[in-house]
């Protein structure tokens, strides 16, 4: 089993992310494929490949990878600027997909396929806090919003897959402490360094969706550095769709909260199986007979809430 970390030549900050992570750990010499120029890490099962697309239209490249190269890929860590409309400088990972987006499948505007999500990394929990820990340390925090964010844009791939990114602007995607820290997070957490490789999934613990809120999920990522849990998606409220006017879509009505919740649970059991799925709500983030709507909905299919005081408990 491998790691591809996917490099798009399309994106400045995905190359230097790239470089930097070559730079301090031990490469193989480059082969040439049809797919993109891969280089493989002489200490650990890592890949990474370089193509000419922007990735979030890079779809199916896992299979594709696994085709040309004769392998078996179980985890994309995808290296990508990060853009913001503030311009706020910013260190963050997220999972892909496009939940509470209509018409179901259609293909999105940057890139995936309305309504389809992609199982979240198992690490995505473990990158967070290690790259929070990281950059602390060199006081990044003091420039850098050091956060994650919920699931969005493509591509659409069958493996566990995470975005790692710096942002929000040119400037940003060439600080090299910042690029610097992501090289060492990677190398540390993938046993590029020789140490062994951590956040491996073996079948049990907690999995935490979380539901609600903005963009970059802030009581949500607080439980993360809190709390020793695994993540799977996380859905902001704009994913969450309440509007009963929009429920006919092709001569049916389905809800279609209820649909990105569903989406995000199902895509989340692939990468975590055997994991004990529980939900936590941004609570303020809803209103009154909207929390009482999802508790009801949750209770039904056997999923629990958890709140963030029960979750630190542990």
């Amino acid at each position: 089993m491998a790691t591809l970390i996917l490099c798009s030549e399309s994106d400045d900050a995905s190359v230097n992310l790239r470089d930097s992570l070559m730079k301090i750990s031990e490469w193989g010499p480059e082969e040439v494929f049809t797919h993109g120029r891969l280089v493989r890490n002489l200490i650990s099962d890592v890949h990474i490949l370089s193509i000419e697309k922007i990735h979030i239209n890079a779809d199916s490249i896992d299979r594709v990878h696994e085709k040309e190269v004769d392998c078996v890929i179980d985890e994309v860590l995808v290296l990508s600027r990060h853009v913001s409309s503030t311009n706020t400088p910013a260190i963050t990972l997220h999972a892909i997909g496009l939940p509470g987006i209509y018409p179901l499948g259609l293909p999105g505007k940057s890139g995936g396929i309305n309504g389809k999500l992609v199982p979240p990394s198992p690490r995505f929990a473990l990158f967070y806090r290690e790259m929070v820990k990281e950059a602390r340390k060199e006081k990044l925090d003091e420039h850098f919003d050091l956060t994650l964010e919920a699931t969005h844009h493509g591509p659409v791939l069958e493996t566990p897959t995470l975005y790692i990114e710096v942002g929000s602007t040119e400037l940003d995607w060439n600080r090299e402490d910042a690029l610097n820290v992501w090289a060492r997070v990677i190398c540390s957490v993938l046993g590029l360094d020789g140490s062994p490789p951590l956040g491996i999934w073996n079948g049990k613990g907690d999995v935490m969706i979380g539901l609600g809120g903005g963009h970059y999920a802030p009581r949500h990522k607080a439980i993360l550095e809190n709390g020793n849990i695994w993540l799977g998606h996380i859905l902001a409220g704009y994913s969450l769709d309440f509007d009963v006017s929009n429920r006919i879509i092709g001569g049916k009505s389905p809800i279609l909260w209820q649909d990105s919740i569903i989406s995000a649970i199902d895509s989340t059991k692939q990468a975590f199986p055997g994991g004990n799925i529980f939900v936590h709500l941004d609570r303020k983030s809803f209103k009154g007979w909207q929390r009482d709507e999802i508790k009801n909905f949750l209770a039904e299919i056997g999923v629990l809430i958890r709140r963030g005081k029960e979750i630190y408990q542990e």
